[in-house]
């Protein structure tokens, strides 16, 4: 049998020690597009985080998740909640893909995995994302995606020396299941990547 976390094109598993340097990448990456500024990290900063990362206790409904590519074993991103809020039925979430494996579908199939897990197992509610407004390419994946824009949070962040909006989106899990049926896991998950592959970040 297949494991839930694998579908065609990536597998979610937790973060080990050697995945220091694919973060120190994304993290990188993340700079580049013009996302976050922080000061120089270490390697050594990287490596502890990683060992730190493969070493915690798993549970609960905060975590993440590496994102492998099932035909060459890469880490190509990172996938996971970041906040949870089990009595009001929500989270919200966050993906990256490394610069070099974008526009490869795999943003698309590990936040199906990702959601499929916390509406249907976990029985959350609702799942958020947070968005830069100046990201238009996430902005258009997301939409795609099928998340809802709900509103601004006006000069939310500063960053790159001036204030800029953060977009508030959100899945109900209603609306993640008509678009992903559990008993077509995997059709739907490889359909919904290949569809928005061509024209996503990710």
């Amino acid at each position: 049998m297949t494991s839930f976390w694998t579908g065609e094109r990536v597998r979610l598993r937790g973060i080990e020690p050697d995945d220091w340097t694919a973060f120190r990448r994304f993290a990188e990456d993340e700079e580049g597009l013009g996302d976050v500024l922080n000061p120089p990290r270490s390697a050594e900063g990287y490596r502890a985080w990683a060992t730190q990362q493969a070493a915690a206790a798993s549970g609960g409904d905060c975590f993440q998740l590496a994102i492998e590519a099932v035909d060459t074993g890469e880490t190509v991103g990172a996938v996971g909640s970041h906040h949870a809020d089990p009595r009001a039925g929500w989270f919200e979430y966050g993906v990256t893909i490394g610069a070099g494996h974008r526009r490869n579908g795999y943003a698309a199939e590990a936040v199906v995995l990702l959601l499929r897990y916390m509406f249907a197992e976990r029985r959350y509610h609702r799942c958020e994302a947070r968005v830069f407004a100046h990201n238009e390419p996430s902005l258009a994946l997301h939409r795609r995606f099928g998340f809802a824009e709900e509103g601004r949070l006006r000069d939310r962040v500063f960053l790159a020396g001036r204030h800029r909006d953060l977009v508030v989106m959100s899945m109900l899990a209603g609306e993640f299941a008509q678009l992903h049926p559990v008993n077509e896991r995997r059709t739907q998950s490889a359909g919904c990547a290949a569809r928005l592959s061509g024209n996503s970040p990710s």
